[in-house]
């Protein structure tokens, strides 16, 4: 006989006995997941990480450097002019840059370089049909003054001595250069300009209607700077000039990124620095870079590592590219497609 006066014992039978071994079961399930996450903490980057697909040489089929070089108003004069072209473009490096940076090294170029990223710039502009001008700066930076004044006197006797008059003209600046073009275009009349991860000199300017249309392409990393860009863009509108902006963001190196940016680097290479990036701790379990390129110690790590560059150049190249991949402030080739499309939205 049940003795009812007792509190009956919970059954193990019924939809609420099942709560404790339930809850038992799920904290299992969550400890075995987060030991399946993190047991590869110490496994090297997966091959398969990576997402840049433009390669150093994706535009063989399509144009081939052929430089003309020249020294003009003191400074070094580089351009090359497709067949029928239908644009212009004035390209301005950042500072420590030249020129030079922009092309491969040929017999009609000695002294050229081609880094990867302006070499990409170019290729892609005169695979678009555009006739492209490099000038170096006088000094390490470029100035806002006088110098402007010999730009446009070399852009203006460049583009009369090849009858490019009737073509629209463009202008795209890096850094320093992104600066300079923002204060030449209010002395040269630009279709549109782009502003390469720089906010501009336009506290000092003056800015009515007639300014060109402006394209930001900027690193949101650099917070501060990114700051001034938004408020340049807010203030730019306010003035009714088109703008837009584009956002380049970090991403993570593969085995074969180098060789795929890099003339000159084979895989075999490219995968020994990766590993070493790995083994020094510059690159985290996803590939990504752990500081920009200029703030490791990669000529020390190459030294110790004893892997044999092809040639000692590249390594200006090499840490151009980790610069890339960091995204905090480097010329950047991988949104030429949407800055071309820009500028041929605007080549009325």
């Amino acid at each position: 006989m049940f003795r009812h006066g007792n509190k009956p014992s919970r059954s193990w039978s019924g939809t609420g006995g099942f709560r404790v071994p339930v809850l038992f079961t799920v904290l299992i399930l969550v400890l075995v997941a987060l030991i399946l996450l993190f047991r590869h903490d110490g496994d090297k980057p997966s091959s398969s990480v990576g997402s840049v697909k433009q390669k150093w040489s994706s535009f063989e089929s399509l144009v081939q450097f052929n430089p003309t070089v020249e020294f003009r108003n003191g400074t070094d004069v580089i351009w090359q002019i497709p067949d029928s072209p239908k644009a212009v473009l004035f390209v301005a490096h950042g500072c420590g840059g030249r020129a030079i940076n922009f092309w491969d090294k040929s017999p009609k170029c000695p002294n050229c370089v081609g880094l990867p990223e302006e070499r990409l710039i170019v290729l892609h502009a005169l695979a678009r049909k555009f006739a492209v001008l490099t000038i170096s700066s006088v000094g390490k930076c470029w100035s806002f003054g006088e110098e402007r004044m010999i730009v446009k006197e070399i852009i203006k006797w460049w583009v009369d001595k090849y009858k490019l008059e009737k073509l629209p003209v463009f202008a795209l600046g890096a850094s320093s250069g992104g600066h300079f073009v923002s204060m030449l275009a209010t002395d040269m009349s630009f279709s549109s300009i782009t502003v390469m991860i720089a906010e501009g000199l336009f506290d000092h300017m003056d800015i009515t209607r007639g300014y060109p249309p402006t394209l930001f392409v900027h690193m949101p990393k650099d917070e501060s700077r990114r700051q001034r860009i938004d408020a340049n863009l807010r203030m730019l509108k306010d003035e009714g000039i088109d703008v837009a902006e584009i956002k380049c963001m970090e991403f993570p190196l593969s085995p074969n990124f180098l060789a795929d940016r890099i003339p000159g680097l084979d895989n075999t290479v490219s995968m020994k620095l990766f590993d070493l990036f790995w083994d020094k701790g510059f690159i985290d379990k996803n590939g990504y870079m752990k500081a920009d390129g200029r703030a490791i110690h990669l000529k020390a790590a190459l030294r110790e590592s004893k892997i044999v560059l092809p040639d000692m150049h590249l390594f200006h190249h090499i840490q151009e590219e980790l610069n890339l991949a960091f995204a905090y402030h480097e010329m950047t080739s991988l949104q030429s497609k949407q800055i071309f499309d820009w500028f041929e939205a605007h080549m009325s």
